[in-house]
């Protein structure tokens, strides 16, 4: 019987890589094409939700790239306190496998893939739907995937003025400092969410709340504001839609997927508030050239992403090719 070896790449394994923020971005935006057009094949999330007293959950994402060739699973948790630990609060694994045979390729660290995955699809979004001007960005939360919004979205940008805010203030803190020093600018650290928003040309929610709390309230989005709010728990007042001008998701069958409390714009669909008549395009139609995305600069526009499985394989085979032309990575025996 022929042998399989699969490659195992960890976190330091992929730091070694060189994998710059533009091949990040680049490989979400070109698999955002891919959706639009139909060549991939992408299956609703599923939660596992332990009976651990209410610290956490695993996500399991499934997907495949027809134009790649590749298939994918990745396990995630979401687990909130992880940081009294000194953990990330999302620890993930991806497994890559060929669509032809079934054989597995790679195991795959996926936690900075989980983070790096999603600041690039809140820089795609904002590349093709916030206001080519933005001048002032606005990030709620400090953990996780914010590093990447934050470093991503300036990569496109060069923001004159950069605001962040999280519940801890130590937490707040240190995460404007170290900001400050890789971006080469100030970053100004608010108390508030108000004080982070208010008047911001994009707006990021990234919190880890455990309960909704309406921290971004309808009176923040002036014409021409971008919003991407995508906290597990909602951070939206209930009636913000009200006044938002489009409403873009990453996917409408996953939005309305999993578990009904996750979302960030959970309680509007619950309410009847958000309804397939209200969504303006998936991000998909719109990176390949079949809707608009912003047509005239006042439009206040929201983007609405849960997490689409196909960035994680997108992102990883990208690695797991760097690695296999570099000789990086530890071959393990399957059979």
């Amino acid at each position: 019987m022929t042998s399989v070896w699969l490659r195992y790449l960890t976190g330091a394994d992929i730091d070694s890589l060189g994998v710059t923020e533009a091949d990040i971005v680049g490989a979400v935006e070109d698999v955002l094409g891919d959706h639009g057009r139909g060549q991939v094949v992408f299956e609703p999330r599923t939660h596992l939700v332990p009976d651990n007293g209410g610290k956490g959950h695993f996500n399991i994402l499934r997907g495949h790239l027809s134009a790649k060739q590749v298939s994918g699973v990745k396990v995630v948790g979401d687990f909130v306190g992880n940081f009294e630990r000194g953990l990330p609060s999302e620890m993930a694994l991806i497994l890559l496998l060929d669509p032809d045979t079934g054989m597995p390729r790679a195991i795959v660290d996926g936690t900075m893939i989980t983070e790096a995955r999603t600041g690039a699809m809140t820089a795609v979004g904002a590349k093709y739907l916030a206001r080519p001007d933005s001048r002032v960005l606005g990030h709620i939360g400090a953990r996780g995937t914010a590093w990447w919004n934050v470093v991503l979205l300036d990569s496109l940008f060069d923001f004159a003025e950069i605001r962040v805010t999280s519940k801890r203030p130590e937490s707040r803190e240190d995460f404007g400092r170290r900001l400050s020093e890789r971006l080469g600018k100030d970053v100004r650290v608010c108390a508030t969410a108000e004080e982070t928003l208010d008047g911001a040309d994009i707006q990021v929610e990234a919190s880890r709340l455990v309960e909704p709390e309406p921290l971004v309230r309808r009176e923040f989005l002036r014409p021409g504001t971008f919003l991407v709010p995508y906290g597990t728990i909602s951070a939206l007042e209930l009636t913000l839609l009200d006044d938002v001008d489009k409403v873009v998701v990453d996917d409408w069958r996953e939005s309305q997927s999993g578990n009904p409390r996750f979302g960030a714009l959970r309680p509007q669909l619950n309410a009847g508030l958000l309804t397939a008549d209200g969504v303006h395009a998936e991000i998909g139609d719109i990176v390949a050239g079949k809707k608009p995305g912003r047509e005239h600069d006042a439009e206040r526009i929201l983007f609405w992403h849960r997490g689409l499985s196909t960035t994680d394989v997108a992102v990883a085979n990208m690695i797991l090719a760097r690695a296999e032309a570099s000789g990086v990575g530890t071959m393990l025996p399957y059979r």
